[in-house]
């Protein structure tokens, strides 16, 4: 609580306040709540003031809502932290990290899964102290390729698993994991990060397994059949004060040249690339004996979001 703005204020007053030392003088308490850091003080300087700090920051895209700052980060950049706060006011930060998604399966391949969404964390009680931290936004995987990974303060989200294809490569496991192309199974997501794929049929018009979503696994083939199976849905989060659902995994995409529908949150539909910002897994691409032909989808890039209590 701030000391008071009018009357009379006594050195116990102060104590109370910021602590200190006995036996106590003006000349302790200074810069203390925003007090004069040199020259003579008085009693007066400490009206209002308060021991209560909060962080303070630069970079990325700010905005505020309510008692609280949000810095948005769409790529790689830095955030500065000009004042550490403490525990009366605020010292810590509550984040979220999306990496890039993976690719979906090459062209020039039958039965190509979907890519999986990049690997979607979120939490609080995160500290932060007065420097420079580095924010790596990552980028989504080319066609047949892996997300890469986005970071913040020790916190890493791992880049989303590419899909596979008939032809190779298989699948590789991510934040999420990678849909099977034709009889492969789906790779395996990280736990706490995302869900794996969905496992590629087999047969003459066998179709791709779906990418996993942050939310839910890719969709599975089931056996020879000419449907094309969806990617996996994103997670919703509502750090920036609005729920927005994220790394949703990317389609897969049957020999017949059918096409499906990437998970909600950012995933790619079939031939089409995830959504940037999102995580989303690109959708799986269409070659070889298939109805029409296109290249894979890559995956979208990730986002960085920091949000803390910057007032009272």
């Amino acid at each position: 609580m701030a000391l008071q703005t009018s009357g009379q204020i006594t050195i116990n007053d102060i104590v109370g306040e910021f602590g200190g030392t006995a036996p106590h003088g003006l000349n302790e308490y200074y810069g203390a709540g925003g007090a004069p850091s040199s020259g003579e003080l008085t009693l007066a300087d400490f009206y209002g003031r308060s021991n209560t700090e909060y962080v303070a920051a630069t970079g990325g895209t700010i905005t505020t809502s309510g008692d609280y700052k949000i810095h948005i980060f769409n790529s790689s950049g830095t955030f500065t932290v000009t004042n550490g706060g403490n525990a009366a006011g605020s010292n810590t930060v509550e984040y979220l990290i999306v990496a890039g998604g993976g690719g979906g399966g090459a062209q020039l391949s039958n039965s190509a899964g979907g890519g999986g969404a990049g690997g979607h964390r979120s939490g609080s009680g995160l500290s932060v102290t007065a420097q420079a931290y580095t924010v790596t936004v990552g980028g989504g995987g080319g066609g047949g390729s892996n997300g890469s990974n986005s970071s913040f303060n020790s916190v890493t989200s791992t880049g989303g698993g590419r899909g596979g294809a008939q032809s190779g490569p298989t699948p590789s496991l991510g934040g999420s994991g990678g849909g099977g192309g034709y009889a492969q199974s789906g790779a395996a997501g990280t736990s706490g990060q995302g869900n794996a794929g969905g496992t590629g049929g087999s047969g003459c018009c066998a179709c791709g397994g779906g990418g996993g979503g942050a939310g839910a696994a890719g969709l599975n083939c089931p056996g020879n059949t000419t449907a094309a199976m969806n990617g996996g849905a994103g997670a919703a989060n509502s750090i920036t004060g609005t729920s927005v659902t994220r790394a949703g995994g990317g389609a897969g995409r049957a020999t017949d040249g059918r096409y499906a529908t990437g998970g909600s949150g950012g995933g790619g539909n079939s031939c089409t690339s995830g959504s940037a910002n999102t995580g989303g897994g690109g959708g799986a691409g269409c070659g070889g004996t298939c109805g029409p032909q296109c290249a894979p989808g890559s995956g979208g890039s990730g986002v960085v979001i920091i949000k803390y209590k910057y007032q009272n």
